[in-house]
């Protein structure tokens, strides 16, 4: 065995969000992303401190917590970062070795191995602190065949509404404090065998007024990828400095949500009302020029405002919502790869500008 294989991941298992209103931040799920109901925990399942609603769109699990007692943790965390991202679980064959071994190298535990039990089997789950205070929890299922773990029950209202092609995680965005990019890129390095993939500076990301440095941590089967980003020195403040000053600290920034059809999936998106980011009309004028021929059809790129970039593998296709919650934190991407591996590098300037026009109108530039 590899040193690298000593923690197999089979995927992104689900991610949690601590949120003000589980059950209206389920409904915006469902209404605006398309995601499905699929299990809840609550009152009726014998929880005081919690509510949690879980929904599905192909392989994306969204679990949607929220504190019914002002003295819990999920109430302090909601405080102090609005709603934000607490758990990225990955999907693992033995949680106990991945405690172990992860632990072992110098991980700080989060939860140890314990296993929940009910009529449809067993789930192990243990788990490790990262960056802020977001944590990984090891969720091994192989045993399991209920909707979603022990202590949930099915979720099956009438309401609905059509997915919109979203498939599976592609990637999760950190964004740690200034100096940290490197302490936290070692850690995935050491702690969970990951290599990096690849590396942004600020000559590669930068605008007239902010910058930023990136390094993208991945997985042997590629399955997780991690970029995690810190801010650079720039004339104003970037969107990861206001990012870390709205979500008081690091955190997980972004969720990239694999598409087969971006177009379709845009145009669902748009008119359910998700709001993305605005592309300039000028990006359109030249972007051929720098990634040559495509499939799709140019002026109904531009008409969704979808961002183009290729590398020596492909190319992608990728937008970006405006934060969905009230603070300017939390976003999603929406991505489609057509053989490209990386990340957009090509429509980073872009992209800053459009998010320095939402910062200006913020007043947090």
């Amino acid at each position: 065995m590899s040193d690298t294989e000593f923690l197999p991941i089979n995927g992104t298992d689900f991610v949690e969000f601590y949120v003000g209103n589980a059950k209206q931040a389920a409904h915006f799920y469902q209404t605006a992303f398309g995601f499905q109901p699929l299990a809840y925990a609550g009152l009726e399942t014998g929880l005081k401190d919690r509510t949690s609603y879980v929904l599905k769109q192909g392989k994306i699990v969204f679990v949607l917590t929220t504190a019914l007692i002002p003295e819990s943790p999920i109430a302090e965390h909601q405080k102090i970062h609005g709603d934000g991202i607490k758990t990225i679980a990955l999907w693992v064959d033995d949680a106990r070795k991945s405690w172990k071994e992860t632990t072992s190298r110098g991980a700080r535990s989060y939860m140890e191995p314990q296993t929940i039990i009910d009529e449809y089997g067993e789930v192990v789950l243990s788990g490790i602190h990262t960056y802020g205070e977001t944590v990984h929890v090891f969720v091994e299922r192989k045993n399991y065949f209920g909707p979603f773990m022990p202590g949930f029950k099915k979720w099956e209202p009438s309401y609905r509404p059509a997915e919109t092609g979203l498939k599976y995680v592609d990637h999760i965005v950190g964004n740690v404090g200034w100096g940290e990019m490197n302490k936290w890129v070692n850690f995935y390095g050491k702690v969970l065998g990951f290599e990096q993939l690849i590396s942004f500076d600020d000559k590669d990301i930068s605008t007239e007024y902010t910058a930023l440095m990136s390094k993208v941590m991945a997985n042997d089967n590629m399955r997780i990828k991690f970029p995690i980003n810190e801010p650079a020195e720039g004339k104003k403040k970037s969107q990861i400095e206001e990012y870390l000053d709205f979500y008081r600290g690091s955190g997980a920034q972004h969720v990239a949500m694999a598409t087969d059809n971006i177009i379709e999936t845009i145009s669902q998106l748009r008119s359910r009302g998700i709001e993305f980011l605005h592309v300039p009309d000028a990006y359109y004028d030249t972007v051929i020029d720098r990634v040559k021929e495509i499939d799709e059809d140019l002026e109904t790129l531009k008409k969704l405002r979808i961002l183009i970039d290729r590398d020596e593998d492909g190319y992608l296709l990728q937008l970006f919502t405006k934060p969905v919650e009230d603070r300017p934190t939390v976003f999603f991407e929406i991505i489609q790869r057509k053989g490209a591996k990386s990340f957009g590098k090509g429509n980073f300037k872009a992209l800053f500008e459009a998010i320095e026009l939402e910062q200006s109108n913020r007043g947090t530039l």
